[in-house]
C-alpha cells in the first residue's frame, strides 16, 4: 500500500489529539469541513474507520487509536530533526570584563576553546583599567585583581599566583644565579604601575641584595611591559601566567628560578544574580578550570 498523503495524516493526528474536528481545524488553520474531508480520504485510502462520529465530537476506534500513536511519534521526530538541523539558534550572551592584561594574555587567546565547548554561548569581552564594582549593565562577570573584599555576593578565588623575572633574550646574563639576577636588575627595568615594590620584595624574599636600576621605564600594564621587552633590552617582574605565551614562543625568557608569591590574586566576580544564568555558569566553570590547570591544582 502506498503512503497516505501527508495532509491527511496531519488532519488525522490533530483530530486524534483533540478528539474534535473543530479543534483540529483551529490548530491547522482550516475549516472543520476540510479536516473532516481529509480524514474521510485517509479512511478510504486505508479501508478502515478511524473515528466514530458522535453528536458532539469524535472518538478514535481501536484501530484509530493504534494508528494515532506511531503517526504522532513520526511527526514529533520529523519536527525535532527539522529543528535540530535547520533552526538558527539564538546564542545566549555573557558579558565579561577583565584588566587589559588578563583579557589580552589569558582570556582572549583561549576563547576559541570556550566557543568549541559551548557553541550556543557568545562572549562579549571588554577591558577596564581598575574595577571594584559593576556599573550599569556593562558586564555579567568580572575577572578582578585584588583581595576579594568587594561588595558582591558571588566572589570566587581563581588561583594563587607568583611573579617571575622576565627579560629580552639579548639581556640574559651569563649566570643564572644570584650574581646573574643582580646584573640584570641593574639594567633597564620596565616597571608596571601599581607593582613598584616587586623588585624590593623579590630581593628581600630571596635575600638577594639587588641593586636599584638607574633606568626605569614606567608602563601601566603587564602586557605593555611584555610587548616592550620583545623589541628592546631590559627586564620586568610579571605574573607567571601573563608571561606564559611570550616564554613558550621564545620571544622572552625567564632565566632564573626565583618565583615571588604575591598576596593579591585574580577573582571571579558575578553581578548579583547573574551566576544563576546557565550561560554565565558555563563561562564561570570554564575560566575556573583554566586557572586550575595553570596553577597545577
Amino acid at each position: 500500500m502506498s503512503l497516505p498523503h501527508i495532509t491527511w495524516l496531519r488532519a488525522f493526528e490533530a483530530a486524534a489529539r483533540y478528539n474534535s474536528f473543530a479543534s483540529a481545524a483551529k490548530d491547522l488553520n482550516l475549516t472543520s469541513a476540510a479536516v473532516s474531508q481529509q480524514v474521510r480520504l485517509l479512511e478510504k485510502h486505508l479501508g478502515v474507520q478511524l473515528f466514530r462520529r458522535l453528536p458532539r465530537g469524535v472518538v478514535l476506534t481501536d484501530i484509530g487509536q493504534a494508528y494515532a500513536q506511531p503517526i504522532r511519534r513520526s511527526f514529533s521526530d520529523l519536527e525535532k530533526a527539522t529543528d535540530d538541523l535547520f533552526r538558527t539558534k539564538k546564542k545566549k550572551t555573557v558579558k565579561v570584563r577583565a584588566s587589559i592584561s588578563s583579557a589580552t594574555l589569558v582570556i582572549a587567546p583561549l576563547l576559541a576553546d570556550f566557543h568549541t565547548r559551548h557553541p550556543d554561548v557568545s562572549v562579549e569581552l571588554s577591558t577596564f583599567v581598575w574595577a571594584d564594582r559593576f556599573d550599569m549593565e556593562n558586564s555579567d562577570v568580572d575577572i578582578r585583581w585584588g583581595f576579594g573584599d568587594w561588595q558582591e555576593q558571588s566572589i570566587q578565588h581563581l588561583a594563587n599566583e607568583s611573579a617571575v623575572v622576565v627579560c629580552n633574550p639579548a639581556s640574559t646574563p651569563g649566570k643564572t644565579d644570584a650574581d646573574g639576577i643582580r646584573t640584570l636588575a641593574a639594567q633597564r627595568i620596565y616597571q608596571i604601575v601599581g607593582r613598584e615594590a616587586d623588585w624590593r620584595d623579590l630581593s628581600e624574599y630571596f635575600n638577594l641584595e639587588l641593586p636599584m636600576s638607574q633606568e626605569i621605564v614606567s608602563v601601566d600594564s603587564s602586557v605593555l611591559a611584555l610587548m616592550a621587552l620583545t623589541t628592546a633590552p631590559g627586564a620586568t617582574i610579571v605574573l607567571e601566567n601573563f608571561a606564559r605565551h611570550y616564554v613558550q614562543t621564545n620571544q622572552l625568557v625567564t632565566p632564573f628560578g626565583y618565583r615571588l608569591p604575591v598576596a593579591p590574586a585574580h577573582y571571579l566576580v558575578h553581578r548579583d544574580g547573574a551566576q544563576d544564568r546557565p550561560e554565565v555558569a558555563a563561562f564561570s566553570a570554564w575560566i575556573q578550570q583554566v586557572y586550575k590547570e595553570w596553577s597545577g591544582v
